[in-house]
């Protein structure tokens, strides 16, 4: 019963993260924390292991998330989506879905680059991110008058990437619901 409740509230919450993503561009704090709430609620009748795991899955989530946001290739709401993925699926489920969610991410954002007819240029900027990322600061380089690549510059294309976390988070509860022994760790290690 606890499974299905848990299903239906990801589900609901990945729904209205794609809609206000898609939509308004942003995803909204009373979705993400309370998204966050009911995850850790929704363990407790699960016992502490269970708790301890949607908060590890949580704090997880946040630093590999973090070093995105502070760079400025990831929005507030992005993050604190993932936190809620992060605090639904739990350590253990949580680098499945990130591999889904950077997959489909990138083909969102290789779709918006065609669209846009913006190949070159992309280029040229991840060129620039990538030879500038290690001498810069995280807070430095947001700030930089000269570092116009944050997704808060009207030139740079962005991409709903709340779709792809949340294509991320079902895939990986799914495959996990479906198939309780499955370990994706396991499975690249072994």
């Amino acid at each position: 019963m606890q499974t299905l409740l848990m299903s239906v509230a990801l589900v609901a919450a990945a729904a209205a993260a794609v809609w206000y993503d898609i939509r308004e561009r942003r995803i909204p704090n009373a979705l993400t924390l309370g998204a966050l709430a009911a995850a850790l609620l929704l363990r407790v009748p699960l016992g502490m292991g269970a708790v301890g795991d949607g908060f590890a899955g949580a704090f997880l989530a946040f630093g590999l998330a973090l070093p995105f946001f502070l760079v400025g290739g990831l929005g507030g709401g992005d993050l604190k989506f993932l936190v809620a993925v992060g605090a639904f699926l739990g350590p253990g489920r949580l680098f499945f879905a990130l591999l889904i969610t950077a997959v489909v991410g990138a083909a969102m954002a290789f779709a918006a680059m065609l669209r846009h007819r913006a190949l070159r240029q992309t280029a040229v900027n991840v060129h620039t991110l990538v030879t500038t990322f290690s001498w810069r600061s995280f807070g430095g380089w947001k700030r930089e008058a000269n570092m116009p690549f944050t997704i808060h510059s009207s030139a740079v294309i962005t991409v709903p990437y709340g779709v792809a976390i949340a294509a991320g988070a079902l895939t990986a509860w799914f495959v996990y619901t479906a198939n309780p022994g499955w370990s994706f760790m396991a499975t690249l290690t072994g």
